[in-house]
């Protein structure tokens, strides 16, 4: 059996076009060897785990883009599994012809849009792939985007969101009350999903990144989000708090709230789906602020 002739030096072997390598004196029968994958027609590739949209990424037209959840990919924004890979969702600004291809859902924009080269491939900027996919998302993954490109040394300012929607756009409605759901401060698509949950089951709407002192002043912690009013925190637990450094850390940090009087929640992903018994431990919180008021 024979090895594959080596490719010529300047294909990307994480993925190249047929024509430049065809123009590189790359024949037909070697780019049919079983070595070179063929992610999407046109393009060849040796990595087998070279995602669909890089892949589409260098066939675009001048006139073409990767967008809506798509570019949020590329950009690095919390999504659920559907909304990644496949389909790949790419604009057309103009009259050109749609792109239609296995794998590819075709838009197209009428007026010029924002957009930015991001890893080699051309994207819809932040903010437009943001408007653009609010009408594919749930309201609450609509605002985990939005939270996750505000946070601080994020991407985006809400502004930026704001002026993302244009007057007389498709799907305005729903891009502004997604809007009014925003806040600067989540690390997190779970702490925008806990925040959200819990206003929208009855409590007060918590501050973020609330930094907690002592009576002199004195730094304790900052914990995701709390009522300082009533000396209540809610903190997500990611999978990282059950490392050994992160536990210790925050049984450190919870010791000093507790003899400050502060009542400290904790809420996992498991209370995502059954948050009943997380609502019950904050009630309890709430009640508990309200006896001590009154004896007090």
């Amino acid at each position: 059996m024979t090895h594959p002739r080596s490719l010529p030096p300047e294909l990307d072997r994480a993925g190249f076009l047929v024509r430049d390598a065809t123009a590189a004196g790359v024949g037909a029968n070697r780019l049919r060897r079983g070595d070179l994958l063929r992610p999407t027609h046109g393009v060849r590739t040796t990595d087998p785990s070279l995602p669909l949209v890089r892949a589409v990424g260098l066939v675009l037209r001048p006139d073409q883009h990767v967008s809506h959840t798509s570019a949020l990919a590329v950009w690095g924004a919390p999504l659920p599994r559907r909304a990644v890979g496949e389909p790949v969702h790419v604009s057309t600004f103009g009259t050109g012809p749609l792109m239609r291809r296995r794998g590819v859902t075709g838009h197209r924009h009428r007026a010029p849009v924002d957009t930015m080269v991001r890893d080699g491939v051309r994207v819809s900027a932040p903010a437009q792939a943001w408007r653009e996919s609010v009408g594919l998302l749930t309201v609450h993954q609509a605002v985990a985007v939005a939270d996750h490109f505000v946070r601080p040394g994020g991407l985006l300012t809400v502004d930026d969101l704001v002026t993302a929607i244009r007057p007389g756009s498709h799907g305005n409605a729903a891009a502004r009350e997604v809007l009014g759901l925003v806040r600067v401060g989540a690390d997190s698509a779970m702490e925008t999903w806990l925040r959200l949950a819990v206003v929208e089951a009855g409590f007060p709407e918590p501050q973020l990144q609330v930094e907690v002192s002592d009576a002199r002043d004195v730094f304790l912690a900052r914990v995701d989000m709390a009522w300082p009013e009533h000396r209540i925190a809610l903190e997500y637990d990611g999978a990282h708090h059950r490392e050994r450094a992160a536990f210790e850390h925050d049984q450190r940090r919870d010791n000093g709230l507790a003899v400050n009087d502060w009542l400290v929640i904790h809420a996992t992903r498991a209370d995502a789906s059954r948050p009943a018994v997380l609502f019950e431990r904050l009630r309890q919180a709430f009640v508990v602020r309200r006896d001590a008021r009154r004896v007090a």
